[in-house]
C-alpha cells in the first residue's frame, strides 16, 4: 500500500479501538466519536451530531482537466453469539466452541464510492451526484463443536444506509477552480438513541480527491496570490490537506481529524494501533503488560484486537528499539 493509502486507512480507523482494547472499558463502550455523518433526522433534532460534511478546496487546472471523487467511511455491525439447540438458535453472553471464546461485539465494515473522469468544466455547469444505497442484511459464521456438529454461530446484521454525495466546481479565474464536495446521510431514521443512530451512520467519513492534469492548492499554506480564495474555502467537519509525497499536488485528502500537508506513517511503526497521534512505543508497552485475564478479554473480542495483541507479542529486541525514538531531519522551507 502506496504512503496515500497509509495514510486514508490509519484515518480510516482513527479511534476504532481504544487502548486499554477491552470492550469492558469505558472509552469503547461510547464508539464511533470521530468523523460521523449521522441520519438526517437525528442530526437536526441533536446537535453536534452533523448530517452532512462539507469539501471545499482550489485546484489549478482546465476545464477539460478531471478529477475524482471518493468517499470512504465505516459501517456499524451487530455481532451476537448464538448457540445451537437442534435447529434453532438461542442468543446468549458468551460461547465457547472448540475451545475459543467468542463474545457480542459491535465491528464495523468498509464502505466505499466512488466516481473518476469529472472534468471541471462539466462540473461548473452540473454537478456530480453518487446516491450512497447499502441495504441492510445479516450473515452466520458458524462454529464447530469438537465432534465436527454445530456449537452455534456469530450472527452479524448491519441497517441500511442511505445518502448522496454531491461535486460542483466554480472557475474563479482561467486555470482556477473551487471544488466543493458535500456528503449527505439521508436515511430515514428518526430515533432519540445514540447506539441506534450509529448503525444507520456513516463513520469515521472522509473524502479522497485526486486529479488528472491539475493541481490542488494547499489551504495550510497557499502561495499568497491565492491565500484570500483559500482563506474564503468553507469545509464543515473535514480538514483538507495534501496527499502523498513532499511536493505533490494530485490528491488532496478531506479528513475529520486534523492533519499537515503531506502527512506520514512512521516507518518504525510496526502497525496500526488505531490511534495515529500517540506514541507506539508507550501503547506497545501497554499492551505487552496486560495481564492475562485482559488479553483473553481482548483475544475474545474484537479481531482487530486480536491482532495487535498477536503483532505486539511477535515484536523483537530490535523492533522494540527501534520504537525507542529516531532523529529525522525534515526538509528545508
Amino acid at each position: 500500500m502506496d504512503q496515500a493509502g497509509q495514510i486514508a486507512r490509519a484515518v480510516l480507523y482513527e479511534g476504532y479501538l481504544l487502548w486499554p482494547y477491552r470492550g469492558s472499558a469505558l472509552k469503547n463502550q461510547q464508539r464511533w466519536t470521530i468523523g460521523g455523518i449521522h441520519p438526517e433526522p437525528y442530526g437536526r433534532a441533536h446537535d453536534g451530531n452533523p448530517w452532512q460534511a462539507r469539501t471545499e478546496c482550489l485546484v489549478e487546472a482546465d476545464p477539460a482537466d478531471t478529477v475524482e471523487v471518493r468517499v470512504r467511511f465505516l459501517h456499524a455491525v451487530t455481532r451476537e453469539v448464538a448457540r445451537a439447540r437442534g435447529a434453532e438458535l438461542d442468543l446468549v453472553p458468551e460461547l465457547t466452541a472448540a475451545g475459543r471464546r467468542h463474545l457480542p461485539r459491535e465491528e464495523a465494515v468498509e464502505r466505499e464510492v466512488a466516481r473518476a473522469g469529472l472534468d471541471l468544466g462539466g462540473l461548473a455547469e452540473r454537478p456530480a451526484r453518487i446516491e450512497i444505497d447499502v441495504k441492510a442484511g445479516q450473515e452466520a459464521e458458524w462454529l464447530a463443536d469438537g465432534a465436527g456438529g454445530r456449537a452455534g454461530a456469530v450472527l452479524r446484521s448491519w441497517q441500511a444506509l442511505r445518502g448522496h454525495v454531491e461535486a460542483r466546481a466554480e472557475p474563479l479565474r482561467p486555470g482556477l477552480f473551487r471544488l466543493t464536495v458535500r456528503v449527505v446521510n439521508t436515511t430515514p431514521w428518526a430515533g432519540d438513541i445514540r447506539a441506534e443512530a450509529m448503525r444507520h451512520t456513516l463513520i469515521s467519513a472522509h473524502t479522497v480527491l485526486r486529479t488528472e492534469g491539475g493541481r490542488f492548492v494547499s489551504l495550510m499554506d497557499p502561495p499568497a496570490e491565492l491565500r484570500p480564495l483559500a482563506e474564503e474555502c468553507r469545509n464543515l467537519g473535514v480538514w483538507p490537506v495534501l496527499l502523498g509525497e513532499e511536493g505533490d499536488r494530485r490528491t488532496m485528502l478531506a479528513a475529520p481529524i486534523i492533519l499537515y500537508d503531506h502527512p506520514r506513517i512512521s516507518p518504525e511503526s510496526p502497525g496500526d494501533l488505531f490511534d495515529a497521534t500517540e506514541i507506539d512505543q508507550l501503547l506497545t508497552l501497554s499492551v505487552l503488560a496486560l495481564t492475562e485475564e485482559e488479553q483473553r478479554e481482548i483475544r475474545d473480542g474484537d479481531p482487530r484486537g486480536r491482532e495487535i495483541l498477536d503483532r505486539c507479542a511477535s515484536l523483537t529486541p530490535e523492533e522494540l528499539m527501534r520504537l525507542h525514538g529516531i532523529v529525522r531531519a525534515e526538509p528545508a522551507g
